[in-house]
């Protein structure tokens, strides 16, 4: 397949994409509104549509492989574009994530996320936001379900090193759960920016737990090691080779 028929493919599917965003917005909004099973229902929905079109529609598989949890814990990933967001999502029952504060304001997305049980929080104050969903934990005004956070803070591209940062490891110390990493290696496939997608089998792997109760250091490192080691040998698996030194 020419990289022109594969653009022209992917241009399709990326405006597909958007279109049935707005669509099962448009369609489930009242039911949202009324229910929070309705709002991850209906979100759960446009992961698995997105993941099946994009098998048949730019050649892209995708694929989930270890186990996704069931209770409240801590699910710290790598993020390298907006597929990993839509496949881990899908995988998990009741996924929530942080989000900006201003996409609170957003038509219907906004809706979505907070019903969904997301934490808004404003650019630059996540010390404030965590000491509050520690406090909701505490009181029991949080929303129950799988807390999905991204150490690094940004979509990294695949080879590229970046830092953990501390605030995974302090919602970890903090809320005192256990915490799933998970390796990906989506960004070869599915870029950062841009419209090409490159067929392949994407992958997001579920590692297991490392239990509560670590020191903030030394858990910091572990999950960065394991995150890291998994989805640089995914990386590999699919042929990628151009690793930063």
């Amino acid at each position: 397949m020419t990289y022109s028929i594969q653009w022209v493919r992917s241009l399709i599917f990326v405006v597909h994409m958007y279109c049935a965003m707005a669509f099962i917005g448009v369609l489930f909004f009242i039911p949202v509104i009324c229910s929070r099973r309705a709002a991850i229902f209906a979100c759960r929905l446009y992961c698995w549509w997105v993941q099946w079109t994009a098998g048949w529609m730019i050649g892209l598989k995708c694929e989930v492989r270890g186990t996704p949890p069931n209770d409240e814990v801590l699910v710290a990933a790598k993020h390298q574009s907006f597929l990993d967001v839509i496949m881990i999502y899908g995988a998990l029952p009741t996924g929530k994530f942080i989000m900006k504060k201003i996409l609170m304001y957003a038509p219907v997305l906004g809706q979505f996320g907070l019903r969904v049980g997301c934490i808004p929080v404003e650019r630059g104050k996540r010390g404030m936001a965590i000491k509050k969903m520690v406090a909701d934990v505490a009181t029991g005004r949080a929303l129950p379900g799988q807390l999905i956070i991204y150490p690094q803070g940004t979509r990294i591209a695949p080879g590229v090193n970046a830092k953990y940062k501390v605030g995974a490891g302090i919602l970890y110390t903090e809320l005192g759960q256990d915490c799933i990493p998970v390796a990906v290696n989506v960004g070869m496939f599915w870029p950062k920016r841009g419209i090409y997608r490159t067929p392949g089998t994407a992958v997001i792997e579920f590692l297991p737990r490392i239990r509560a109760g670590m020191e903030l250091t030394a858990f910091t490192a572990k999950l960065e090691e394991v995150i890291e080691t998994r989805s640089n040998e995914l990386m590999r698996e699919a042929g990628f080779t151009a690793f930063e030194k």
